[in-house]
């Protein structure tokens, strides 16, 4: 078969569409095997800058990206022509979720024109994008088929969820187990040879609808059991009892709990959408999962509950939330990355800002954003200097960055949704998840 004496001679050519997260960090992978990579991406500014050797995402080195370049094995492009020459092409483009909360398939629709224009016979197409049962069948097969091509014969198909974890020093693209299902067992044959050349470990499923339910059962899991904990710190609220020490004494047990923690809401591109792409493709069904609304309803609400805290923080020290000067401390959805995409962090600042507060932040990852109302609102790097003048400190992501003890010492109030002050027995600090004195907090 001419593809698999191309890959594993390293002389197939890669295409990776969508150069962010996912896209990236795989298209540096398969360059680091000597294999030639193409990187597509509509952003001219993204393209450029890589093609200058520089990165934008945290977990990829400007020297990796720098050192590829210069020896010819990754080349960013928007011209989508050069699909022309890939043996295989991996899709990585976004897929957000519509006003309706409906899956948006705008991005792969866009990448699939693109690839029908230029396919070269006998290529191999995967799609990584996070999406629902049926869409590499639906989107690709069916579009592809309407040009008279045969999916096993003229090309190849696979499906292959990302599991890229931003920030995660211990697993990354190359060591992160991969699932994979093809078309026919042909595709599984090719896609499972082109992965395995840069994936540690490969786990092959039986069909594309497999693997893109494994990606959502991964993160609907992940959705209820985050919820269902945010619950129990309200309920150990309504009691007054510490849920953090609760939760630590559970995860003694070496069997049959696994640990999840509470905090504001959820963030990042899989665990607030996955589920939803899940629930909307069982209504099609006339199939309707109460554990998934349900746990989307919680972790949404989380946001509400912080600032319903922040309300009553505040008034035990006889002020209000409207007039307040409040630091909100991180606004990436999780420690040590600079993603914001659906981080709570904007949802607090927003309902903050709402409340008649006078809201900052400081974010040593995160120098701006752009809040509900299209305003572009910049870290405050002098503010860690000033902690005196807030009313409130409201630690919302806990970076390594951060000088907890400068905190700690400097803030006149403390309201920690991380538990990052663990342990802490001063009486300005407050935690959701535990009652309302100090070092505690309340969450009805």
């Amino acid at each position: 078969m001419h593809l698999k004496t191309r890959i594993e001679k390293k002389e197939a050519v890669v295409g990776v569409i969508g150069l962010g997260y996912v896209g990236l960090p795989l298209a540096m992978e398969f360059a680091k095997t000597r294999m030639k990579v193409i990187g597509f991406d509509i952003s001219i500014p993204k393209v450029n800058q890589l093609n200058r050797g520089q990165s934008y995402i945290m977990d990829v080195p400007n020297d990796e990206v720098e050192d590829m370049v210069a020896k010819g094995y990754f080349h960013a492009t928007t011209d989508f022509e050069l699909l022309r020459v890939v043996d295989a092409i991996s899709i990585c483009v976004p897929t957000p979720l519509t006003k309706s909360q409906e899956p948006d398939m705008s991005y792969i629709v866009s990448a699939i024109a693109q690839i029908r224009q230029y396919l070269k016979k006998g290529a191999l197409i995967t799609l990584e994008s996070t999406t629902y049962p049926g869409t590499t069948e639906e989107l690709i097969a069916g579009t592809l088929k309407e040009d008279g091509l045969v999916v096993g014969e003229d090309y190849f198909l696979c499906y292959s969820p990302e599991r890229v974890d931003p920030g995660n020093t211990a697993f990354h693209t190359k060591n992160t187990p991969k699932v994979i299902g093809g078309t026919t067992p042909q595709c599984s044959e090719i896609g499972h040879l082109l992965y395995s050349q840069v994936i540690e470990h490969m786990h092959v499923v039986g069909s594309t609808k497999s693997a893109e339910m494994t990606k959502l059962l991964e993160n609907t899991f992940r959705s209820v059991n985050i919820a269902f904990i945010n619950e129990m710190a309200l309920l150990c609220d309504a009691l007054g009892m510490d849920i953090w020490e609760v939760v630590d004494a559970a995860a003694t047990k070496p069997f049959g709990f696994m640990k999840f923690t509470p905090g504001p809401g959820i963030g990042g591109h899989c665990i607030p959408l996955d589920p939803m792409y899940l629930s909307w493709k069982a209504k099609e069904s006339n199939f309707y999962s109460r554990f998934i609304d349900l746990a989307q309803e919680t972790n949404k609400k989380m946001p509400e509950k912080v600032i319903q805290k922040v309300t009553e923080v505040l008034n035990v020290h006889e002020k209000s939330v409207n007039r307040s000067n409040i630091l909100i401390v991180g606004m990436a959805y999780k420690a040590n990355i600079d993603d914001v995409r659906e981080s709570p962090a904007l949802d607090v600042y927003d309902l903050l800002i709402q409340s008649g507060a006078q809201t900052s932040y400081i974010d040593p990852h995160v120098t701006s954003f752009i809040d509900r109302a299209g305003n572009k609102v910049y870290s405050d790097d002098m503010a860690l200097d000033n902690l005196e003048k807030y009313d409130l400190v409201l630690l919302l992501t806990n970076h390594e960055a951060f000088d907890l003890a400068n905190l700690l010492e400097k803030a006149p109030l403390i309201l920690d949704t991380r538990d990052a002050f663990k342990g802490t027995s001063a009486s300005h600090v407050y935690r959701i998840g535990t009652g309302m004195s100090p070092q505690k907090g309340v969450l009805n």
